[in-house]
């Protein structure tokens, strides 16, 4: 009977052991993921200016890997961007390349009903009168920390819809996120 008690006080010390480990494990896990997602904030990678007007080699090389050889890609050089249009599925696209020739994100047609529904009660509430126009959806490339510029705005990319209002000669731009969270975001000029 001595012998049985010591096993079982033996198993009971074990487990306890193991899921304090445990417990220390899904902390030191919690804590890393806080400090590796700060460090990604720090290191965020800022627009940086493009030289010349052609898009690089690189960049089609970068492209043909993440897309594959697409026949009607047409290319062009923007201030911050190589930026290549294309249709992939049936859908048409838009690839943005930075500097480093690493995929931004990609941008493609939606419509209102694409949106979240919470958004699209806010809008038709918010913005009665507005006239909806294009929506778009930016695709970020999570593996890149660099910013994106839309409608002439920097922004910390992320996957985004964007929405283009018009009312009375002004023209605005509003962000909505996927789980419907709504945002002005810009002025068309």
């Amino acid at each position: 009977m001595k012998k049985l008690f010591i096993l079982f006080a033996a198993s009971v010390v074990t487990l306890a052991a193991n899921a304090q480990s445990t417990q220390m494990v899904q902390v030191s896990k919690k804590e890393m993921k806080h400090e590796k997602h700060t460090e990604r904030k720090e290191e965020r990678k800022e627009l940086k200016k493009l030289e010349g007007t052609e898009p690089t080699y690189q960049a089609k090389e970068s492209f043909l890997g993440d897309f594959g050889d697409v026949p009607d890609a047409t290319w062009k050089r923007e201030k911050f961007f190589d930026v290549v249009s294309f249709t992939l599925n049936g859908v048409p696209q838009t690839a943005y390349y930075d500097s480093d020739a690493e995929l931004v994100g990609t941008v493609f047609t939606k419509t209102f009903a694409d949106l979240p529904l919470s958004a699209q009660k806010y809008i038709n509430k918010k913005y009665a009168g507005y006239q909806k126009g294009r929506v778009i959806m930016f695709d970020d490339n999570e593996y890149n920390d660099t910013d994106m510029e839309l409608y002439g705005v920097q922004f910390e990319d992320a996957d985004n819809y964007f929405i283009e209002m018009a009312k009375g000669g002004k023209d605005i731009v509003l962000q909505v996120t996927p789980e419907g969270g709504v945002y002005f975001f810009s002025e068309i000029r």
